[in-house]
C-alpha cells in the first residue's frame, strides 16, 4: 500500500498580514482656533442661527452683540431669515452670513 504522504510544511509559514492605519506624523493645525471650550462647529464651520448659544451668537465675527435679537426671532427657515424678519441690518447680515446656517 503506498503511504499517504502529508503535505511538506512550507519552511516559512508567512505571517498572517497586519493592517496598520496610516499615523500623520504630526497633528493637522487647525485653520482657526475659536474659543477652545466650545465643541467643533459641523463640516460647514458655520452654527445654527437655531440651537445656536448666546455667547455663539454673539462671538460671530462683524456681529456685535446680535445673539439677543436672533434668539428672540426664532426659528428660522434659513439664514436669510436674518434679514426678512428684521433682526440685522444688511450689512451685519453680509458679515456673518457665511458663519451661520439652519439645519
Amino acid at each position: 500500500p503506498m503511504p499517504s504522504v502529508a503535505p511538506a510544511p512550507s519552511p516559512e509559514p508567512s505571517p498572517p498580514p497586519v493592517f496598520t492605519p496610516p499615523v500623520p506624523s504630526a497633528p493637522l493645525p487647525q485653520a482657526e482656533t475659536t474659543e477652545a471650550a466650545e465643541p467643533p462647529p459641523a463640516a460647514t464651520g458655520a452654527i445654527d442661527l437655531n440651537t445656536a448659544s448666546l455667547a455663539e451668537l454673539n462671538g460671530l465675527r462683524g456681529g456685535g452683540m446680535i445673539g439677543r435679537a436672533i434668539i428672540a426671532k426664532r426659528p428660522y427657515a434659513s439664514p436669510s431669515d436674518l434679514l426678512s424678519k428684521r433682526v440685522l441690518s444688511r450689512a451685519t447680515y453680509e458679515r456673518i452670513k457665511d458663519q451661520v446656517t439652519v439645519r
